[in-house]
């Protein structure tokens, strides 16, 4: 196991002042470069050395990057935007519920104020094998040291495991893709979108990232279309203490109701698997169906067909059977 040393290693500051001057860091230093905003899931990789950069490319100064603005229909939020500005803002509060309560969630309100949106999106898992320093697949070894007979594993995937059961720690994500959120990449290639959904991969595209995001990219901003606006919205959030904690299963769904008739519904979980889920087949269930109990008994059913716990966290299916039926049966 890594030895903690509390200091961080030498590396190369630049503070761009502009997004095409962050970018064309980006695309000179590639893989040797690390990018941050908040800088609170950075720094704690620093202080263990666990990553030891070359170049940190510190963005907080890259005013193009911040921000909520209504577009359109929807709203555009900047990536660099703080966590505390997504929950406190009136058009999220009053369009997407969803995502302001999933902000408001996030960690402690000290955090908040630091944390941006882009950086809760984009963090690596929480694993503490990984980030102790173990030699796991992830970091390039050849074991999961969370998927053994005598491993701590009550945090980790039921879902999706491939080699690595670590989960996405994200609570903001779920809400962005019931949201049908799209996310704005800039590369070498140019600006790019990429949906919600899409941004998050698993273990079997590619066991050493968690997003789509290359040695050169940078997720820009975040669009939210008017799709879900005002929508009948439920974000509920189970961890072991009220504050600062990660989630241990979280779930966000939207539906849109005629009375009591679904027409249409979102609903997403995470914490379950190395991305956030998203639950189609319960989805394809609910439309057309009265919002009863009954119904949201068997949605809750579906929801966890599939599930492999390892050894010490099946508490996480009957856990996210319950929080789906509560996402569907509960008034917003």
């Amino acid at each position: 196991m890594a030895v903690i040393h509390d200091t961080i290693a030498a590396f190369e500051l630049f503070q761009p002042a502009s997004l095409e001057d962050a970018l064309a860091l980006r695309r000179k230093y590639g893989k040797v470069s690390w990018a941050f905003a908040g800088g609170l899931d950075s720094l704690d990789w620093f202080k263990d050395r666990i990553k030891r950069p070359e170049v940190v490319i510190d963005l907080s100064g890259v005013a193009e990057m911040k921000g909520i603005r209504e577009s359109g229909e929807g709203v555009e939020i900047g990536a660099l935007t703080t966590l505390t500005e997504i929950a406190s803002n009136e058009t999220i509060r009053s369009k997407y519920s969803l995502l302001s309560e999933a902000a408001s969630q996030v960690a402690t309100p000290q955090i908040r104020n630091q944390s941006t949106l882009g950086g809760n999106l984009s963090q690596d898992t929480r694993c503490w094998y990984y980030r102790g320093g173990w030699a796991c697949y992830r970091a390039g070894g050849n074991i999961c040291y969370a998927d053994t007979p005598t491993s701590v594993n009550r945090e980790h995937a039921i879902f999706e495991a491939n080699r690595c059961v670590a989960v996405n720690p994200s609570d903001t994500a779920p809400a962005l893709i019931v949201l049908d959120a799209q996310f704005v990449i800039h590369g070498p290639g140019g600006e790019r979108e990429v949906s919600a959904e899409d941004y998050f991969i698993t273990p079997a595209t590619d066991i050493r990232r968690m997003t789509v995001l290359g040695p050169s990219d940078l997720l820009t901003a975040v669009r939210i279309p008017g799709t879900w606006s005002g929508a009948r919205f439920y974000f509920e959030k189970v961890r072991d203490r009220q504050a600062w904690d990660f989630a241990l299963v979280n779930v966000a769904s939207a539906m849109k109701l005629s009375g009591n008739t679904i027409e249409d519904a979102r609903i997403v979980v995470n914490a379950v698997g190395p991305r956030p889920l998203r639950l189609r087949d319960v989805e394809r269930q609910l439309k057309g169906q009265t919002a009863t109990e009954d119904v949201a008994e068997a949605a809750g059913e579906l929801a966890i067909l599939g599930a492999r716990p390892l050894q010490h966290n099946a508490y996480k299916i009957p856990l996210m059977r319950n929080l789906v039926r509560r996402a569907i049966r509960t008034e917003a």
